[in-house]
């Protein structure tokens, strides 16, 4: 009986991932609904019975029981490159002029033109035919790992297709491409959404980021995302060019775009992009621009990479989409510092893929200069697609009754009186107890890229602001103190506010880096908060450092030195930080342990453009393995790293006499 089960089995794995294909892939379903259920169940049924000859590849595999409590680092092949944009034909042109100015005057180039979903990026990767990791972009070198997640993408292979004939082609690649989420599929969720009284999501790029960083693949599950591959990397095998890889995913199982188009010249690959700009509104899911490959990658690798971005490929930025709407009103919201900001209200009006009521006006000068109006009709565009902003008014449709805008001049939350400083054009609250301000600052405090609290986000926040359990957020600390009151809070309950305590607890892991962002220090942003964490090592030596060691630090400013300053003179500050250090949280850094290398207890300054790293990334490797970066030339200078086009720094290193050392003589170090 079980041959004959396993045989049956296999028989229905088969028709079912042929099923899967043929309805995810080719769009083209062969039977119904309940048919297609009916194998899923006798599968089930059937290995329920023989729990033995479950595969990894099985169809009832894909959506995994077991939560993603963490999301580990995955190492990318070859690292996921972000892409240059363009925003014009000269652009494009001046692109082409340095592709050719790359390569041999011999070469013919031909590019590949590609649709530029607006989803989030992936790579997965593919062992003996079988999908083993699938990873997020990350900081391009270092992704998460969110395979649980992608497998409940139907439109994912976890077997491939074919493999080509030779026994050992594409044994072991990574398959990039971009996951999105359909427009009809957003609207739908963001209705069931409203219904349940729950935050929407902005557009389908936030919905299907956000997925997959949900930690319950069954969640995930049910949200439709799908995905377009669009490359194939591979160590052992010698791939050819672009438009064969589209065809080679194809062979293999994956959905590839129609779109993409092969083009003998520039001058064809910029009509192309003009014919997917038209083709844009008729679309079923998102795009923001298209994206143009020299198709050979043989003079991919010959032409390479300058920082962050590769020099064979670039994005063609199509144009901000627009609407009409009518501004009803305006308001003023109040932020994390103070800062009151005007929003505009408006007739609902739908505009790249949600439903727009308002929209920023920036600052009260803005205003002025546009001249808008209460009443006016107004044009309505996505700054990058993603945040609503009002560019201008319809002053031909100008009628009587509009009315112009004066700034508050109390803070419309707090009633305080408000101040503007001589060289900024934004009004401030001068309550720093303001309601508004608490809630901002909790809410930066407990964010992802801050303190990841999960759970804590802006609506149990302004719950707990407005019944006294927060008001600074070393207070977030104590909740676990009042977990009886918590629970009987209607809507949350034993279950969540022990999950709520349970994620607080885990944020205490956190490291200085993160912290200290958290704190939300004027102008002291996740990058900065990295380099003052490692070049000081603790919160003490910070709040001692004098303005001259922190402008000493590569890339740190005026701005941000004396907000630092600022910041650490507040008494109630300095206290909050003590009791957040009670609580457990770590404001230190580890000394490096790397003693011995050529770059520890150096101070390098950097100069000019590097071809491999950008200058935070080469400062990153300093910094990683012992050494300081700092921006200014001094007698206290180990090296001096000259890239392109140097600046004024390498004269006075000569005049210093400190030694100048190029980009290989760099990575010479590195290696070491």
């Amino acid at each position: 009986m079980s041959n004959q089960a396993q045989q049956r089995i296999e028989e229905l794995r088969k028709q079912i991932l042929e099923h899967d294909y043929k309805y995810y892939v080719l769009a083209e379903p062969v039977i119904s609904d309940e048919e297609y259920d009916s194998l899923i169940k006798e599968l089930e049924k059937l290995e329920s019975e023989y729990p033995n000859l479950i595969t990894p590849d099985s169809p009832t595999q894909r959506i995994g029981k077991d939560l993603n409590k963490d999301f580990k680092p995955v190492q990318h092949k070859i690292p996921m490159l972000s892409l240059a944009n363009t925003y014009s034909e000269e652009d494009l042109l001046d692109f082409d002029r340095r592709v050719r100015e790359g390569l041999p005057d011999s070469e013919k180039i031909e590019y590949m033109v590609e649709l530029k979903i607006d989803g989030a990026s992936v790579s997965i990767r593919y062992v003996n035919g079988y999908l083993k990791t699938a990873a997020t972009r990350g900081d391009g070198v270092i992704g998460e790992d969110i395979t649980s997640n992608v497998k409940t993408i139907k439109s994912v292979p976890l077997k491939l297709k074919k493999l080509l004939s030779d026994s050992s082609s594409l044994r072991d690649i990574e398959v990039r491409g971009e996951i999105y989420m359909k427009l009809d599929d957003f609207l739908k969720m963001n209705k069931e959404r409203e219904t349940a009284g729950e935050k929407l999501f902005a557009n389908p790029r936030n919905s299907a980021a956000g997925t997959l960083k949900l930690q319950d693949p069954r969640i995930v599950a049910k949200r439709k995302l799908s995905m377009f591959s669009y490359s194939i990397i591979s160590d052992e095998d010698d791939l050819g060019t672009q438009a064969e890889n589209l065809i080679i995913l194809k062979d293999l199982g994956f959905i590839v775009n129609s779109e993409s188009k092969l083009c003998f010249n520039i001058n064809e690959a910029l009509e192309i992009c003009h014919v997917l700009e038209s083709k844009r509104e008729s679309l079923l899911y998102e795009i923001d621009g298209a994206v143009i490959k020299v198709n050979s990658l043989r003079q991919q690798k010959i032409l390479g990479n300058i920082a962050k971005s590769p020099r064979w490929a670039v994005a063609y930025k199509f144009k901000a989409r627009q609407a009409y709407s009518i501004l009803k009103d305006i308001t003023w919201q109040v932020g994390r510092i103070g800062t009151v900001t005007p929003v505009a209200e408006l007739e609902p009006v739908f505009l790249s893929g949600s439903t727009i009521s308002r929209a920023t006006l920036h600052n009260f000068d803005e205003i002025k200069r546009k001249d808008i109006r209460i009443g006016d009709k107004v044009i309505v565009e996505k700054g990058g697609d993603v945040i609503p902003k009002i560019i201008g008014v319809v002053l031909n449709e100008r009628n009587k009754k509009s009315k112009p805008v004066n700034p508050p001049s109390k803070c419309p939350v707090c009633n305080s009186n408000l101040f503007k400083p001589e060289e900024e054009v934004a009004w401030y609250c001068e309550n720093s107890e303001c309601l508004a301000q608490i809630r901002g600052r909790l809410e930066h405090f407990a964010a992802r890229g801050a303190m990841d609290i999960e759970g804590l986000g802006e609506a149990l926040i302004n719950l707990f602001v407005e019944k006294r359990f927060l008001n600074t957020y070393d207070e977030i600390y104590n909740l676990k103190n009042h977990r009886d009151e918590l629970i009987n809070i209607e809507r949350l309950g034993e279950k969540s506010i022990d999950n709520l305590l349970n994620a607080i607890e885990k944020s205490k892991k956190q490291p200085f880096a993160k912290i200290l962002f958290a704190l939300g220090i004027r102008y002291v942003g996740a990058g900065a908060a990295k380099k003052l964490a490692s070049f000081f090592n603790s919160i003490d030596d910070l709040i001692a450092a004098s303005e001259e060691e922190i402008l000493g630090i590569h890339e740190i400013g005026k701005s941000i030195s004396d907000s630092i300053k600022t910041f650490f003179s507040n008494t109630k500050n300095l206290e909050i930080i003590e009791r957040l250090k009670s609580a457990g949280l770590n404001f230190y850094t580890e000394k490096k342990t790397i003693k011995n290398g050529a770059l520890f207890d150096k101070t390098f300054v950097l100069t000019g453009t590097l071809s491999g790293f950008s200058r935070e990334d080469a400062g990153d490797k300093i910094i990683s393995m012992g050494g300081k970066v700092t921006s200014s030339i001094s007698n206290k200078t180990d090296y001096v790293v000259a890239g392109d086009k140097p600046g004024s720094k390498l004269d006075k290193a000569k005049a210093l006499g400190i030694k100048v050392i190029n980009e290989k003589e760099f990575i010479e170090m590195l290696n070491g």
